[in-house]
């Protein structure tokens, strides 16, 4: 953060002017201070996605999702509750729980649903 050093002074001058009088303007400040935290955020973002899962751990996160639910439901129930897991992968495990016949399929497309057996 030391490239918004420069700015951080400009700010804190901006929001001090006055500040005897008592007619300053702390909104300089306040933004800058949101700027920086919004870029922290996105810096975190980042390296937080570089991170990779070990391999099978998504599988694991659906399988335990899908046994949390209730006997009946749909990929939309699933996806919220494994935010970090695609919808192709969520896919392949219903088919591979299908296969297994641990699942049943009932409807097609978005409005299908899902009942365990």
């Amino acid at each position: 953060m030391s490239e918004n050093k420069e700015r951080y002074y400009e700010t804190l001058e901006a929001s001090s002017i006055g500040w005897h009088e008592g007619k300053h303007d702390a909104w300089h400040l306040i933004n800058y201070l949101l700027y920086i935290l919004k870029q922290s955020y996105k810096i975190f973002e980042e390296r937080a996605e570089s991170v990779a899962s070990p391999r099978g751990e998504k599988t694991a996160m659906i399988e335990s999702a899908i046994a949390n639910l209730p006997d009946e439901f749909r990929i939309a129930e699933l996806r919220k509750l494994v935010p970090g897991a695609s919808l192709d992968m969520i896919r392949k495990v219903l088919r591979d729980k299908k296969k297994q016949d641990l699942i049943t399929p009932s409807g097609r497309g978005q409005n299908a649903s899902w009942k365990k057996n």
